[in-house]
């Protein structure tokens, strides 16, 4: 349901929630491909992992932007949410840290290191990259269970951390066929493929799991109806998966043709898990607990919060389609000489 727009207390809150909702899907997709070439890390050659690196080399802080940005809303635009959310989630959220911080020093010391040393600063990458995907992957786990703290929605984040982690490799995978070439691509491919079924296992599961936590979220899928319109997300779901599993098993193609292809199609699924879950806690910010109009800060305030990200956010979204448009191609060694 939209909002009144004649009513600033009613249109801000859900202007806000609208924004964080679009900069943590993008920080999904984006992170997401550069985290998971970080988890795929060990799996490649030591040549390899360069060209690994140079395929996210000149994006990967980019992407971490909109992380920042999604934060920052929520404590801004909702400070009682963000107080609530962050506290209860306070442990994975330093792991989550403690990962992007680790991976951020690898990455640059790994091009500077002398080579008996490179090796300590690709495992130290690939663990941060593999910390930071699990800790996300609880933080949804618990959000999804309402934020509750029991050994059964414990159990749930754990599964969810696992799927969402090898989410991450998924779309990293399809990266690393759009960016590199000849054996690394082929790998790609294969990681690609295995992968899919595990993404396919966690998008099932947390759509199940969803309707079955709260009776509200239950009925707003399938009350009559709104069950009918609705049913065009797992379809369109189940197409794209079907259309990846087709892509992959004729990848790659004769001249690199469609090398891209994989990856707008894995973006499109997140896209629609994503905005099935939005669907399902919309107007909550705290799972049946607190919505975005309880939550918001004043009017006021947010309307010159507003007049803030409207400089803000183009600049962000103009700086990164800049650097995918420079650095569009096939990737090469990221070097510092």
């Amino acid at each position: 349901m939209l909002p009144d727009f004649s009513n600033p207390a009613d249109w801000l809150p859900w202007a806000f929630a609208s924004l964080m909702g679009l900069s943590i899907l993008v920080y999904v997709v984006l992170d997401g491909f550069d985290l998971g070439v970080g988890i795929l890390f060990p799996l490649a050659e030591p040549h390899e992992q360069d060209r690994m690196i140079g395929s996210i080399g000149p994006f990967w802080d980019a992407n971490e932007t909109w992380l920042v940005l999604a934060v920052g809303l929520l404590l801004v635009a909702f400070p009682t949410a963000h107080g609530i959310i962050l506290s209860t989630l306070y442990l994975p959220v330093f792991a989550m840290l403690i990962g992007l911080i680790a991976r951020g020093v690898a990455f640059e010391f790994r091009a500077k290191a002398r080579t008996r040393h490179k090796a300590l600063w690709n495992r130290l990458f690939f663990a941060g990259s593999l910390v930071t995907a699990l800790a996300q992957g609880f933080m949804l786990g618990l959000y999804v269970m309402g934020l509750e703290q029991t050994a059964q929605t414990y159990l749930f984040a754990a599964l969810t951390a696992v799927f969402l982690t090898v989410g991450y490799a998924f779309i990293g995978a399809t990266w690393l066929i759009l960016k590199t070439s000849d054996a690394l691509q082929l790998k790609a491919v294969q990681w690609a493929r295995q992968s899919l079924w595990a993404v396919i296992a966690g998008i099932g599961a947390i759509s199940l799991a969803t309707p079955l936590v709260s009776a509200r979220i239950f009925d707003k899928w399938f009350t009559f109806p709104e069950v009918l319109w609705l049913l065009l997300l797992p379809l369109l779901s189940g197409g794209l998966v079907l259309m990846l599993w087709r892509l992959l098993r004729r990848m790659p193609l004769p001249s690199d043709r469609l090398s891209w292809l994989p990856f707008a199609i894995s973006s499109g699924l997140f896209a629609t898990a994503y905005l099935g879950l939005a669907y399902s806690f919309y107007p909550y910010v705290v799972p049946d607990r607190l919505t975005i109009y309880e939550a918001a800060a004043a009017p006021e305030s947010l309307l010159i919060i507003l007049i803030g990200a409207c400089f803000v956010v183009p600049t962000i979204i103009a700086y990164s389609i800049l650097a995918y448009v420079i650095f569009r191609g096939k990737a090469t060694e990221l070097r510092y000489e």
